[in-house]
């Protein structure tokens, strides 16, 4: 009698989550690659509010890749940032330092599951809400989950970094 596997399937995003036994639930949509912005087009595509879905940015902070994430609706203050994980200056990451960093695609990329355990700061925004977005590690798939989740999962801080309109 053979055995049955026990490895997940999914992306390295939904694995981390199904390992951990955290609930979540996966959303998935035609993804344009036309479309200028992947998290604005997450949120249409669900029908929730921008401020619901939180994109992952990666930036350099004093030279070490750091994860921030934000409200799609906002935008990432990169001075708050700094701050938050006691740094001097910060600037966005080269997109395939990001890349090769995480192991996803920009537009996909997931602040779960990456390739490397980054330094991530969410923000406090987040804390608020009975669930938030983030990308599931492909471009046109997101796992809804609990903040709360995200922040035990991605050992992140959780401080104001987003500029909100």
């Amino acid at each position: 009698m053979a055995k049955k596997s026990r490895k997940s399937v999914g992306t390295p995003a939904t694995v981390a989550l199904t390992e951990a036994g955290v609930a979540f639930t996966t959303h998935s949509y035609a993804h344009d690659p036309a479309v200028a912005s992947y998290g604005e087009e997450a949120a249409e595509a669900l029908g929730v509010s921008p401020d619901q879905v939180f994109k992952t940015l990666l930036a350099e902070v004093d030279g070490a890749l750091t994860v921030a994430v934000v409200p799609v609706s906002g935008s990432l203050d990169l001075k708050a940032l700094a701050a938050a994980v006691g740094g001097k200056r910060a600037a966005m990451a080269d997109p395939v330092a990001a890349e090769r960093a995480t192991g996803y695609v920009r537009g996909g990329i997931s602040p779960l599951g990456q390739r490397k355990r980054l330094r991530t700061v969410v923000d406090a925004s987040a804390e608020g809400r009975e669930t938030v977005c983030v990308s599931a590690g492909r471009r046109g798939l997101e796992v809804e989950l609990a903040p709360a989740d995200l922040v035990t999962l991605t050992g992140a801080l959780l401080a104001p970094i987003a500029r909100l309109p």
